[in-house]
């Protein structure tokens, strides 16, 4: 075997290593982003959090991660993730690959890779025909279970008024204004304590960068509620957003006039958004507030 042939095996082995150890952590890599300017979605819906409702995936949320509907589930890793065995034996079959020129790679190399090959044709036989049981053994499952999993409580459906449309739209605008001037205590009556945290998070990073979000003239050009339910409590109400402003960053203690001012974005050309909002209120009344932003 080359010497060639054996640095591309290793580099290939190690790039698969890397693939698996690095692949939560890329997906979270992308999770932060400011305000306004889109990217990521945060907060919490209740048991709907997790639902497609038309918006990107929460991001960032205290609500934990369960199976939704319809089977399906978030948070559940890549296949190798949700395979360890699998995973565990390919990675045998690559270190065989990788040490191959030694007394196992030669004299029992041929053997054993065929015989993890047959194995591995079995056991992917039986994981994707759906016949392991939760105590270990084998035993058919009907089509008719995996077809229609048990229903998740997801609250009771209620209507809200046009009086409750105008509120989120009074609580879109304000949200902008004070998040543009970094005002927390105005933030604090308009959102949840978790939606705070995150709002207070991404200003004390734009703050340490000497930088500073400046969102102005809004113009909200469409808003309608598309879902609303009761939880126990507690009234859910989600909204769809489209919106123009005038979105830039700048550099905090730079005059209007110099040149290193803008960081990014246009202070003289307006730029639309998309997004979903839902927002929280205790049931039978009480004042509305922000509990999750979703990108569109």
């Amino acid at each position: 075997m080359s010497s060639r042939s054996n640095r591309w095996r290793i580099v290939l082995s190690l790039l698969f290593c890397l693939s698996l150890a690095l692949a939560p952590s890329l997906a979270e890599a992308r999770a932060g982003s400011h305000f306004g300017g889109g990217g990521s979605s945060f907060g919490s819906r209740g048991s709907r959090t997790f639902e497609h409702n038309g918006g990107s995936s929460m991001t960032r949320s205290a609500t934990p991660s369960a199976p939704m509907m319809g089977g399906a589930s978030y948070g559940r890793g890549n296949f190798f993730q949700r395979h360890p065995i699998l995973t565990g034996l390919f990675g045998g079959m690559l270190l065989g690959h990788l040490f191959g020129g030694g007394f196992f790679g030669h004299a029992f190399g041929g053997l054993f890779t065929l015989l993890i090959l047959g194995f591995l044709i079995w056991l992917a036989f039986r994981l994707f025909s759906g016949r392991f049981s939760g105590g270990g053994g084998m035993s058919p499952r009907s089509v008719g279970a995996a077809a229609a999993p048990a229903a998740r409580f997801r609250g009771r459906d209620v209507g809200v008024s046009d009086a409750d449309l105008s509120a989120f739209q009074a609580i879109h605008a304000q949200v902008q204004e004070a998040w543009s001037g970094g005002n927390l205590d105005h933030l604090r009556a308009l959102m949840t304590p978790e939606m705070l945290g995150y709002f207070n998070e991404e200003l004390t990073r734009n703050a340490s960068q000497g930088v500073q979000n400046i969102v102005s003239n809004v113009n909200l050009l469409k808003g309608e509620i598309t879902e609303s339910w009761e939880e126990g409590d507690l009234e859910y109400a989600t909204a769809y957003m489209q919106w123009s402003a005038v979105d830039y960053m700048v550099r905090v203690g730079q005059t209007a006039n110099s040149p290193d001012l803008v960081v990014s974005g246009n202070p003289r050309s307006p730029i639309e958004e998309e997004e979903i909002w839902t927002f929280v209120r205790r049931t039978g009344g009480g004042n509305w507030l922000l509990s999750a932003v979703q990108q569109v």
